[in-house]
């Protein structure tokens, strides 16, 4: 009996653990959420305004007319529609990122409904545990109970660290697909400024459409690390506010204007990316490191609360 309610101890301390988790990071995604909406609004104004001044510079009219007499008017609104181009693919990205978040809700929001009232259970399993500690003629029955609820801790606690690891490795593997086609890319550049011809420029521009992908991954995979280091930050003793780092790429979705600022934003987010790969690489070193220590205190736990029981 004593080994039945242990292991319902056990598992209910991490189901409680997963209570706390989701809770935690769903108010976190809350907080993301309002600030995803105001700029998409931003970007959304933003947008149609570039909008209305190709319109306003594809109407015929003496606005027209005057840029047509003086030769400007291919220029400008070449300007423009670049201009409108980047606003819209910024805007696009933004739709992308509340999309992945409310996706993200839903699926903590499930997992909370899916767990059900794990405080009830609980209290039930310590009615229970407080009945057997005093019908028990065993002196040593109440500390069987406390290493178990203490075991219960750690697991759900290692169970935690696993799963923000398995987040930075993803988090790692788009960092460093990213910073492999920005390297091409950043290459490809040079050769195309110095008259690599038409090839150059277009395998640039293939590397820079594949970086874009990667990096768009590795900021949501960033959002989930993030999310994954709520409850372990204490301990792991890193910095959540990892802001920087989900934002880092939106210098690389403003557009391009002209070759040579092409081969500066490649430069600087390659420059962007290698930072915050060493910085991720640096938070799962410690995540290893704290891993290990924990396994050190559940196996220790463990063969104290067996020796007790096997004399039960």
């Amino acid at each position: 009996m004593f080994t039945e309610i242990n292991a319902k101890l056990v598992a209910i301390q991490g189901e409680l653990r997963k209570k706390e988790k989701y809770e935690g990071q769903l108010a976190d995604y809350e907080r993301e959420i309002e600030t995803i909406e105001e700029k998409l609004n931003l970007l959304q104004y933003q947008f149609y305004t570039e909008q209305e001044d190709v319109e306003r510079l594809e109407r015929f009219g003496l606005t027209k007319l005057i840029a047509t007499l003086s030769g400007k008017k291919e220029e400008k609104l070449s300007k423009e529609k670049q201009e409108m181009i980047a606003a819209q693919h910024k805007l696009e990205e933004a739709i992308k990122t509340k999309k992945e978040i409310d996706q993200a809700m839903r699926v903590l929001e499930n997992n909370l409904k899916n767990l059900g009232p794990v405080e009830v259970e609980y209290q039930q399993l310590l009615l229970q545990k407080e009945d057997m500690i005093k019908v028990s003629s065993s002196p040593f029955a109440a500390k069987v109970f406390e290493l178990s609820e203490q075991e219960g801790v750690l697991k759900a606690y290692l169970m935690e660290l696993e799963e923000a690891k398995q987040a930075g490795f993803r988090v790692e593997d788009a960092l460093s697909d990213a910073v492999s086609l920005l390297d091409k890319a950043e290459g490809w550049g040079t050769w195309d400024l110095f008259g690599g011809g038409t090839i150059a420029g277009m395998i640039k521009h293939q590397k820079i459409d594949e970086a874009e992908a990667h990096l768009h991954r590795a900021q949501r995979c960033m959002r989930e690390f993030q999310k994954e280091l709520l409850d372990v930050q204490d301990t792991v003793f890193v910095d959540i506010n990892i802001s920087g780092m989900l934002k880092f790429a939106d210098f690389f979705f403003d557009g391009f204007i002209a070759d040579y600022m092409v081969q500066g934003k490649i430069k600087r987010s390659l420059e962007q990316a290698r930072g915050h790969l060493a910085k991720v690489r640096d938070i799962l070193t410690r995540l290893d490191s704290q891993i290990e220590e924990k396994k050190v205190e559940l196996a220790e736990i463990q063969k104290e609360k067996q020796g007790i029981v096997e004399r039960l």
